[in-house]
């Protein structure tokens, strides 16, 4: 059964909950988002690393390299949502470097604009003179609001082309449409990206899916389903919880490995385990804990909700042009598992440039950051040389 008192938390009724079967799922054990706390996450984790204490962390010497000082060349807020369910609400933005190649990077579930910052660095301010990033926080994380309201990735990617309108990278009334936006979407983020492409496809110069899925599909066994996932919305002290987290994102070869996220290398952590604890724990001071969660599991159920046929695939790939598709997912992905990856393939046929980054986790902006960046410069580099009708 759904956790009513989570339910209340995030603004929807226990009726509306148990007449609607699919929000049943969601917040049950169909969503491989969520999953009900039938196991203890503390047993699950003890043949894996636990890295350091979340105490410990916050006083190593290393804590105070968990938050990068990448001054944007310009941020605030922009009201979204005036006529539309929860709204309006303000929405928070950065702009980084000021370079002709826009791009919009879109974060996945619960995960605030912070979480780019590896691509915000190499994208908006190594190569600012080339680049110019947009990263924002979705309705639900960070700064932005947390409306109390059901949350759809198609509502979603309107309250991104209501901000691109407002930074004035989005001008409908135009006669002309250049398409030159660039969308990036991880995850939940890619799911937004794909609505966001079906509504303003003539825009869209490069579309670059990572690590999500048209629509979420089962494809392990529900024990198996259930072992793999530590449900985020009973939380059994945050060191179990971030370890947890951690174990779903990444392959545990990256979290024992040397900490290669610092910028001062003569300061690190232990390992990659322990820099991604202290990276969630500085994100969480913008966030007190009950709307941090609120806006959690809005966000799930707008994932939980996320279907795209292939007939709907068709037509993004139609508007957007198949060529200017770029779709990529870890191989050992345990959030969104590897399968998904399939499904684009069979709907998108050869058009599109797949990556498949083998044994890597649901994070390859991190997990294979270098690479990763390369891929998505080199790729939006070669699209900026097509013609607008290819």
């Amino acid at each position: 059964m759904p956790n009513f008192r989570l339910l209340a938390a995030a603004g929807l009724s226990a009726t509306t909950s148990q007449n609607d079967p699919l929000m049943i799922d969601i917040l049950c054990d169909v969503n491989p988002y969520l999953n009900p706390p039938k196991f203890n996450p503390l047993a699950a984790m003890s043949a894996k690393s636990t890295g350091l204490s979340a105490e410990e962390i916050q006083r190593h010497p290393a804590f105070s390299t968990a938050r990068w000082d990448l001054k944007p060349t310009t941020s605030g807020y922009v009201q979204v949502a005036e006529s539309r369910p929860g709204g309006p609400f303000p929405m928070w933005y950065e702009v980084h470097g000021t370079g002709p190649q826009k791009v919009v990077w879109i974060m996945g579930l619960g995960a605030s604009r912070t979480v780019w910052k590896r691509q915000t660095r190499y994208f908006g301010h190594r190569h600012a003179d080339r680049y110019t990033s947009l990263v924002f926080d979705n309705r639900g994380v960070g700064r932005s609001a947390k409306p109390s309201c059901r949350y759809s990735t198609s509502e979603m990617a309107r309250d991104v082309v209501e901000l691109l309108r407002q930074i004035g990278w989005l001008d409908t009334d135009s006669p002309h449409y250049p398409r030159d936006l660039n969308i990036a979407g991880l995850s939940l983020g890619g799911m937004i990206a794909q609505e966001l492409a079906l509504l303003v496809p003539q825009r869209v110069r490069s579309l670059i899916l990572a690590s999500t899925a048209p629509r979420l599909i089962r494809t392990v066994h529900t024990l198996g389903h259930l072992r793999r996932r530590v449900d985020m919305f009973f939380p059994y002290g945050v060191d179990a919880e971030l370890n947890g987290k951690a174990h779903r994102l990444f392959t545990q070869k990256y979290l024992d490995a040397p900490d290669s996220g610092s910028l001062v290398p003569e300061t690190t952590f232990p390992t990659n385990l322990d820099r991604f604890t202290a990276e969630q724990l500085v994100e969480r001071t913008e966030d007190a804990e009950l709307p941090r969660r609120k806006g959690v599991i809005l966000q799930a159920i707008a994932a939980g909700w996320h279907h795209k046929t292939d007939a709907e695939l068709a037509t993004m790939g139609d508007g957007v042009g198949r060529t200017r598709i770029m779709v990529m997912h870890g191989t050992f992905d345990e959030t969104i598992t590897f399968p998904h990856f399939e499904l684009f393939k069979t709907a998108l046929g050869d058009g599109p440039e797949y990556i498949a980054w083998k044994d890597c986790g649901h994070l390859p902006s991190h997990e294979r950051e270098t690479e990763f960046n390369e891929a998505v410069r080199d790729f939006i580099d070669k699209i900026a040389g097509l013609p607008e009708s290819a």
